[in-house]
């Protein structure tokens, strides 16, 4: 028998081991290929398109907005007609309570004060005479040396005597007040924030002159839909911007709510005070804010981050680099920042898609770009 050696088989045996290693070798690679083939392409989005649950404070009321005013006003009115021969204020001046701020002339009622009071002397007289006149003959009635009509007579002298007194001191103090009124003082101490008139003018009882506002109060009229009324009450803490401090909040409380809504718009129109210490605010700004019925601190949303369509609200949130479909459970809603409170479902830190963003297929691999990339586009 032949002796076969094994010599010559090593090179048959080399070349067919590598040759089942080479076709091993290619079915892996032609199958990874075929997995990368396959696979779907991730979904670029853009920062704009992403939002990242966060704790925050957030409070639920309506929206207001309105005109602010100062909550005291008076506008002080001449109370005798005359020429004006001074003011002493201008729109714009610090005034205290009782300072002058005009002088009307007073010549013709200075002279009449004098005949009221020669009046009022003359009148004194008469009523002391008559006063004695009755004392006297009260006396002789009782002595039965006069008639009891000429006591009648002597009593109906003293009650004239004693009204035409009267009267003459009534013309005496209405003389003596339009002295006092020739000078037109502040009612309280404030700003004077109208100046109507100037010397020479020459005005008439109840002519306006000037407007005094208190700059430390101020009052915030707005108007609440009806359908909210009950999220509003006395008391209520009020927030608000106006344009010329930006970034700065002013708060206030609500202090008068109207017994009736306006059928036209269904609005009710509210009150609410605003202490002004420091004189920031002045009346005519326009102030925009809301109403807080309740206020704490929260996991909150954008209210575009929620589908409201189904039965329940969900939310896309970016997960594990896909896109899932969580609903969520929410509680209040911040009408002037247009937000949600989270109470279940994502919580602070998570990440969720928003704008066109919401549009992409749950279960979807996504990934955030650089700013400069589209909104939404595969990669």
């Amino acid at each position: 028998m032949p002796v076969i050696s094994n010599r010559p088989m090593r090179p048959l045996s080399a070349l067919v081991l590598l040759l089942l290693l080479a076709a091993c070798g290619g079915t892996d690679a032609d199958a990874k290929a075929k997995l990368e083939g396959d696979a779907p392409a991730p979904t670029t989005v853009s920062a704009e398109n992403i939002v990242v649950v966060s704790l925050q404070p957030i409070s639920s009321g309506p929206a207001i907005s309105g005109a602010l005013a100062a909550e005291r006003e008076a506008t002080v009115r001449a109370q005798i007609s005359g020429p004006i021969l001074s003011t002493a204020a201008e729109q714009g001046s610090r005034v205290a309570a009782g300072a002058v701020l005009a002088r009307i002339d007073d010549r013709t009622i200075r002279d009449q004060f004098l005949g009221a009071r020669s009046g009022v002397t003359t009148a004194q007289t008469a009523a002391d005479i008559a006063a004695r006149e009755l004392s006297r003959n009260e006396k002789l009635a009782e002595a039965g040396a006069i008639a009891e009509r000429d006591l009648e007579a002597a009593r109906r002298n003293n009650v004239a005597a004693q009204s035409q007194l009267d009267d003459a001191k009534a013309r005496l103090s209405l003389a003596q007040r339009q002295i006092d009124d020739a000078q037109v003082r502040a009612p309280f101490a404030g700003v004077v924030s109208v100046r109507s008139v100037a010397a020479g003018d020459v005005v008439q009882p109840g002519a306006a002159m000037f407007t005094i506002i208190d700059p430390r109060s101020m009052r915030l009229e707005a108007s609440v839909p009806a359908a909210q009324l009950s999220e509003v009450r006395v008391g209520v803490p009020v927030s608000f911007t106006v344009s010329g401090y930006p970034g700065k909040t002013f708060s206030g409380k609500v202090t008068r709510i109207s017994p009736s809504a306006d059928p036209a718009t269904g609005q009710v129109r509210i009150m609410a005070s605003i202490p002004n210490e420091k004189s920031a605010l002045v009346a005519g700004l326009f102030a925009e804010g809301r109403a807080k019925s309740e206020s704490r601190n929260a996991p909150v949303v954008p209210a575009n981050a929620v589908d409201l369509r189904d039965v329940r609200p969900w939310v896309l949130r970016l997960k594990g680099g896909r896109s899932e479909k969580v609903e969520v459970e929410l509680g209040l809603r911040d009408e002037a920042t247009e937000q949600y409170e989270v109470l279940a479902g994502v919580a602070a830190g998570d990440t969720l898609l928003i704008g066109a963003a919401q549009g992409i297929t749950p279960g979807t691999p996504v990934r955030v770009g650089a700013p400069n990339d589209r909104a939404v586009s595969k990669n």
